[in-house]
This record gives C-alpha cells, sequence and structure tokens, in this order.
C-alpha cells in the first residue's frame, strides 16, 4: 500500500525544492529532526560547504563583488548609480546621451588641434580612439553563450522529470514577473546590480548571525505548520476519485 500523502509531506517537499535549486554538495532537509543544534547546523545552510568567494566564482569578478580592491567595488557602483540617475530621474535617453558624449569628444579634439595653432607651436597628433573589432565579437560571444545557458538549463528542468526543481523555477519566473510589473526593466537590473555588490559582502561579514537567523525561522514556520495541520488540514476528508475506463 502506497505511504499515505499528507500535506506535511507536500510542505516539506516545496522546502526541498528551494534547497535542491541551489549549488550545494551535500543535501540538507530543513525539517530534519536530531539530536544537533541549530548552533551546530550554521555553517550548513543551504548544504554550502566552500566559502562564499569560492561560489561565487573565485576570480576578479568575486573580488569586487566581495569589495576585496574598495576602490573598484566603489567606482563600479558608482558608476552603475550614474547611469540609473541619468536615464531613471534625469530622463536622458540612451541617443541623447550618445549624441552628448560624441559631441563632447569632438570639442575636446577640436580645442586641442586649434589651441597648439593660437600659441604659435605645431600641432600636436590628437589621440585616435579606435575600439578593436574582438571587443565587440567577445561580447556578442559572451552575451549568446550566457542565454543559450539559461534557455538550456530552463529545457533541462522542463524535460528532466524532476517535478520539485521544475515548480521552483515556474515560481521564480512567476515572482520576477511580479516584480518586473513594479518597475522598468532598468530599475530592476539597478536593483540587482546593488543587491549583488551589498549581500554577498554583508553575508560573508555576518554568515554565523544570517545561518542562526535563517534555522530559526525555517524551524517557527515548521512548529506553526505543524499546528495548522493537527488543527485544521488533518480534519480535511480526503476525497476519492472513481474514475472509469474507457477502452
Amino acid at each position: 500500500m502506497p505511504d499515505k500523502i499528507t500535506a506535511e509531506s507536500l510542505f516539506s517537499n516545496l522546502v526541498e525544492t528551494i534547497a535542491d535549486s541551489v549549488p550545494k554538495q551535500k543535501p540538507v532537509s530543513f525539517f530534519e529532526e536530531g539530536e544537533d543544534s541549530v548552533t551546530s547546523r550554521i555553517n550548513r545552510l543551504f548544504g554550502r560547504q566552500k566559502p562564499v568567494h569560492h561560489l561565487l566564482g573565485g576570480g576578479k569578478s568575486a573580488d569586487v563583488l566581495l569589495w576585496r580592491n574598495k576602490k573598484i567595488s566603489a567606482g563600479v557602483l558608482t558608476g552603475a548609480t550614474a547611469i540609473w540617475v541619468l536615464f531613471e530621474w534625469l530622463n536622458y535617453h540612451l541617443l541623447s546621451l550618445i549624441c552628448f558624449a560624441l559631441a563632447l569628444g569632438m570639442l575636446a579634439q577640436f580645442v586641442w588641434i586649434n589651441a597648439s595653432g593660437l600659441m604659435n607651436r605645431s600641432p600636436s597628433q590628437v589621440p585616435r580612439l579606435v575600439l578593436p573589432d574582438d571587443i565587440f565579437v567577445s561580447i556578442g560571444r559572451s552575451i549568446g553563450a550566457e542565454v543559450n545557458r539559461a534557455l538550456l538549463f530552463l529545457q533541462d528542468l522542463s524535460c528532466g522529470g524532476n517535478l520539485k526543481q521544475f515548480l521552483a523555477a515556474i515560481v521564480s519566473l512567476w515572482v520576477a514577473a511580479i516584480i518586473g510589473s513594479w518597475c522598468n526593466f532598468l530599475t530592476v537590473m539597478y536593483i540587482g546590480f546593488v543587491a549583488a555588490h551589498t549581500l554577498p559582502v554583508l553575508y560573508e561579514r555576518y554568515e554565523d548571525q544570517v545561518d542562526d537567523f535563517v534555522f530559526k525561522a525555517f524551524d517557527q514556520l515548521r512548529n506553526n505548520y505543524q499546528k495548522l495541520d493537527a488543527g485544521v488540514l488533518s480534519k480535511i476528508p480526503n476525497g476519492k476519485f472513481n474514475g472509469k475506463k474507457h477502452e
């Protein structure tokens, strides 16, 4: 006889879906009950066994996200903030910004050439700005590779037969669609950019406190759900469907 499927087991599977969607080495159940206290499980949140820097790739991008070089990280975040302010608060458009930048560049070159003539000096050579063709090819290949990887990942979820991961992806896309309806694409990108440059470094600095809080929150959520299941959900009769076979 198959095991009886209760509401608590369905809820446990939904929570384990969140854990399965995060890269890990050893699966850990949030509702696992044992003799280990919450303190002994602090360093195993989502099954994480590696430092945050390694999970972010361990390269220069991870150094920027974790503020290993404060000047570079602050410069990147300041540049993103300036772009967001120009387009959102000052209502600049991309075409207008490009035209103003080109006009300023031409004005600087014009002054450079004619200033030497006014000072009775030989005209100096103006530095030429030439972007190599390889940079555009590299950018296109990188963007195409990431898009193909995302499409392959979504197709593997839809065709892989793992129901929990499939539902987690659907819920994530649904949440992203709701957030996208609140603000435009540039603001969403900026919020994600700021979160990527603040949350990892804060978590790395206060990871023990964050892990402790998360486990306590899940324990409290489990206890509340057990009370709900015992008081309400377990009293709901399970209906049976008697279907007829059609040849």
